[in-house]
């Protein structure tokens, strides 16, 4: 998983309520277990028309925010389906932030799985972002994950909150298995010992 320690980046305003997973990356797309890819798909239902052709009017398909790294968004962001599709087609479009007043719990999860920085934040707060995020390409955000901070164009700070364990491993770029793997050493010695201690656990069943 990429390491997170602090972006700067376009914000792309998306001042819509309960966005939900089929939304983000609709049914259709979901027979692949593969994370990239799926960045073409992300709001196919809202970015295409019936042709396949682009809606001018949706937020990342305007040229200022085709590059956009941090989305700004509604309440109840995520809600619907667990499917972690959602955040790899977030991810591989190249959405490393979402910041929103609140987030459905298992998308919120999956993100930091991913390598995705879910910020929850007032609403009054979510309303400036979104004012900033509306000035195209001059949307630009930076997040710093160590010092828990949003820095806004003209340069205040808005602190943010997060559980530290999910903080430190998107600082070290740790998923589960990552997590697992860094304890290798110690499996390697819980199992030499085990084997010793209870080597009826070990042996073969007979035939």
């Amino acid at each position: 998983m990429e390491k997170f320690v602090t972006l700067t980046g376009i914000a792309a305003p998306l001042p819509i309520i309960n966005v939900d997973t089929d939304m983000l990356i609709p049914k259709q797309f979901l027979k692949t277990i593969k994370r990239s890819g799926l960045g073409k798909n992300l709001f196919a239902e809202m970015r295409y028309d019936d042709d396949g052709y682009e809606r001018p009017d949706f937020i990342l398909n305007q040229p200022a925010y085709r590059q956009s790294q941090i989305l700004i968004a509604g309440e109840n962001f995520g809600c619907g389906s667990s499917r972690e599709h959602a955040p790899w087609a977030l991810l591989d479009f190249g959405i490393r932030v979402v910041i929103a007043p609140s987030f459905a719990d298992i998308f919120h999860n999956n993100c930091f799985k991913n390598g995705i920085l879910p910020i929850t934040l007032p609403q009054a707060v979510i309303d400036q972002l979104m004012a900033d995020a509306r000035n195209g390409a001059n949307a630009r955000l930076t997040v710093d994950l160590p010092n828990q901070q949003i820095i806004r164009p003209d340069g205040q700070k808005i602190s943010f909150d997060v559980n530290p364990f999910q903080k430190q491993c998107l600082i070290e770029g740790l998923d589960e298995i990552g997590l697992t793997l860094a304890k290798t050493r110690a499996i390697d010695e819980f199992e030499r010992r085990n084997r010793t201690e209870k080597p009826y656990l070990w042996s073969s069943p007979a035939q």
